[in-house]
């Protein structure tokens, strides 16, 4: 979903249900048409011989939710080196409780648990996850400590969190979720590549250009 969409919030479109290919089977890709290089470079939160890979998402976009079975898929299977991580976009103030809510179940230990679980609730049940309060009543009501969670969504660390996210999107340029950057260097989304099946392959070439030293 690009940024100037997310004012009129349309359906998805068909879920990216396949896993990126192999680079032998992927075309040939190409800098300003499948990618972009990232100048400056953005920081990383990967350990020394880890290649990044990060999704940047928002849990209201329903291209995000079609794309996240396959993208699970796929962080089943990474290769050892890479280092996958989620960073929720914030296009406008009131996109800002639902970083804080990624942020805080990370902080809780319970991104695996609930992540997938945010999603059904806002696009299958369709509640509306969209301040701090309510937020906390649907985090209750999966048996989690509601006081607890709110005094992690109130904190100054998830709030932090929450501008670096923002800062990240900014140098990588982020036009629209879901998308992908890879190592600080490369960005990369469905809108460039015409499907999120296709800009998994193409992080994968990315990956390897950053894995053989390129």
């Amino acid at each position: 979903m690009k940024r100037r969409e997310f004012n009129h919030v349309v359906s998805a479109g068909a879920a990216a249900t396949g896993l990126w290919m192999a680079p032998a089977q992927a075309q040939k890709i190409e800098a300003g048409a499948d990618y972009q290089v990232v100048d400056p470079r953005a920081p990383v939160d990967a350990p020394a011989g880890k290649i990044e890979v990060v999704e940047f998402f928002w849990y209201s976009c329903p291209h995000c939710n079609a794309f996240e079975p396959a993208l699970e898929a796929w962080v089943k299977k990474l290769p050892k080196d890479i280092a996958f991580r989620r960073s929720p976009v914030a296009f406008r103030d009131d996109f800002v409780p639902q970083q804080r809510l990624f942020f805080a179940l990370e902080a809780m230990g319970l991104i695996d648990k609930l992540h997938a679980k945010v999603f059904a609730a806002i696009h299958v049940e369709k509640r509306e996850l969209v301040k701090g309060e309510l937020i906390g009543d649907w985090v209750a009501a999966q048996g989690v400590d509601r006081a607890k969670f709110m005094e992690q969504y109130n904190s100054f660390s998830v709030a932090s969190k929450a501008t670096k996210a923002v800062q990240l999107q900014n140098i990588y340029k982020v036009e629209g979720v879901p998308a992908l950057g890879v190592a600080g260097r490369f960005y990369t989304d469905g809108s460039m590549t015409k499907s999120m099946e296709r800009a998994m392959q193409v992080v994968e070439m990315l990956a390897g250009y950053v894995r053989s030293g390129k």
